[in-house]
């Protein structure tokens, strides 16, 4: 019996011994130390498997994604697989994503990584791999299906359906390619442990609330109620009385009792959204129940202790609203010590691809519209708007886009027109000026208005993570910038 061919790309001897041993037995081995050789491989025979190591790059990605590119026009019906680092650069994250790529990011053992490896090239085996592996699969409005296929067809005729893998726990639920998202996500899990009240931070629509579902479900309060109080939707008189209840006659329409959110969520959880808006007598009340758990009905001496659960959200860091005398330093402090800062959607790009693809299968369910597969452009159009609304905003996106689908295929001519021509929102955020007209000689002396870390992000992104480009943009040298990442704690090692 002929064995499948797998070609190893990589220049270290480790992982070529090790790649050998474990799979020398059910496959042909050719060993490359570059992508140059391992394309003149593809062009004369025929391969069934690539295991690319792009780990340690010096550059930006650039040449690595058009090698690749021409290798999967030569073999489109070669599995791919790529190993990068933790933070792999924007260019090969891109690919991987859009044209049918398995990812393999940031391994801490050889163990670890034979196994990834082994679930994406035997998956009948049933290995589960933990890192962002694609499988592909059909958006028709059937019931979901969830098989693996990893040799689909070539890409030429468009994107591919992926379908997730079934997980569980916040870290698992709350899907993310983001390093630094999966830290925090792990964290707040142990949080959710534990009777703490829980702070988040995080632009609308970037998932706060998803995110405190997900902290009451985990936590030993899962069976009792779940209780969501939208503090500014709320008028400034009415908020006590919805928090703390009230008795009749305390005020004209307290027409009876009336059992506030602390009571009717008994053991359970209840997340204070907004929290920004409360005012000064209300801050000082909340700050008692935190920290002793008590509480008075509006007009009543009665004295209630809150055994609910309080996470706490808010849309602004809020720091700036204590050094401005809105929010008190001791509500502020005794909410610090437990914040967790939801990452917009911009600064995790790497999961746009992941959410479209959830969201269009929900769509097409719920609208029985059939979507046989995602042209290219439309997810790249996705890729490269920077999504002031966060995901909310790219939920209604792709509802509208699945409404207007026509012939099963999503093209860009569905999205709606300031997604193409990069027209920006309204956004709390002064850096997002990606895709908008603007000077290009964006030099770190003339960007008041924007943080000196967001604006070496911004280039970066913006110059596919070359540090040499970026330097030049930012007018500063190379090594300057290499400083400055390195004081803001920003990954170096690309």
């Amino acid at each position: 019996m002929q064995l499948p061919t797998l070609i190893l790309v990589t220049d270290d001897t480790l992982i070529q011994q090790q790649i050998h041993a474990h799979f020398r037995k059910t496959f042909h081995l050719e060993m490359c130390n570059n992508l140059e050789d391992c394309y003149v491989v593809c062009r004369e025979r025929s391969i069934d498997s690539i295991l690319v190591d792009l780990r340690f790059l010096i550059s930006g990605g650039h040449q690595e994604d058009q090698l690749l590119e021409l290798i999967q026009k030569t073999v489109p019906d070669a599995e791919i697989i790529m190993l990068s680092e933790a933070e792999c650069p924007e260019v090969l994250e891109r690919r991987a994503t859009c044209h049918n790529i398995l990812l393999i990011k940031g391994f801490d053992s050889e163990a670890e990584l034979l196994l990834e490896i082994d679930s994406c090239l035997n998956p009948e085996e049933e290995v589960v791999a933990t890192k962002a592996l694609a499988m592909t699969s059909s958006y028709a409005a059937a019931p979901e299906t969830k098989t693996h296929s990893h040799h689909s067809s070539s890409m030429s005729v468009g994107h591919e359906i992926q379908d997730p893998t079934e997980l569980s726990g916040i870290a698992r639920s709350f899907e993310t390619n983001s390093h630094e998202m999966k830290i925090m996500l792990n964290e707040l899990e142990i949080a959710a442990q534990h009777d703490v009240t829980v702070l988040l931070i995080g632009e609308t629509g970037s998932g706060k609330t998803y995110l405190s579902r997900l902290v009451h479900d985990v936590s030993p309060r899962r069976d009792e109620p779940f209780l969501n109080v939208a503090c500014g939707a709320l008028p400034n008189d009415l908020i006590e009385s919805e928090l703390f209840g009230h008795v009749r006659g305390a005020f004209t329409s307290a027409h009876a009792d009336k059992d506030g959110k602390f009571l009717a969520a008994g053991k359970g959880t209840v997340l204070l959204d907004e929290i920004d808006v409360l005012g000064p007598e209300q801050q000082v009340k909340l700050l008692r129940v935190i920290e002793t758990g008590e509480f008075e009905p509006v007009g009543s001496n009665k004295t209630y202790v809150n055994q609910a659960r309080l996470v706490v959200a808010s849309n602004m860091d809020l720091q700036p609203l204590v050094e401005q005398g809105k929010f008190r330093p001791d509500l502020y402090y005794r909410l610090n010590m437990l914040k967790f800062d939801v990452l917009p959607l911009r600064r995790r790009k790497a999961d746009i691809i992941t959410l479209a693809h959830d969201f269009v299968r929900q769509m097409s369910k719920k609208h029985k519209i059939h979507i046989e597969s995602i042209d290219d452009e439309f997810m790249e159009a996705l890729h490269s708007y920077p999504w002031p609304g966060n995901v909310r905003e790219l939920e209604n996106v792709i509802r509208r886009a699945v409404i207007y689908c026509r012939e099963g295929v999503l093209r860009k001519e569905n999205l709606p027109s300031h997604i193409l021509m990069g027209q920006i929102g309204p956004t709390n955020d002064p850096s997002v000026i990606i895709n908008q007209k603007q000077n290009d000689s964006e030099r770190l002396g003339d960007q008041v208005a924007v943080t000196e870390k967001d604006l070496i992000e911004q280039a970066l992104f913006k110059n596919n993570y070359s540090r040499t480009n970026t330097a030049k943009t930012l007018g500063i040298s190379r090594v300057t910038l290499y400083n400055k990442m390195k004081k803001y704690g920003m990954n170096t090692k690309k």
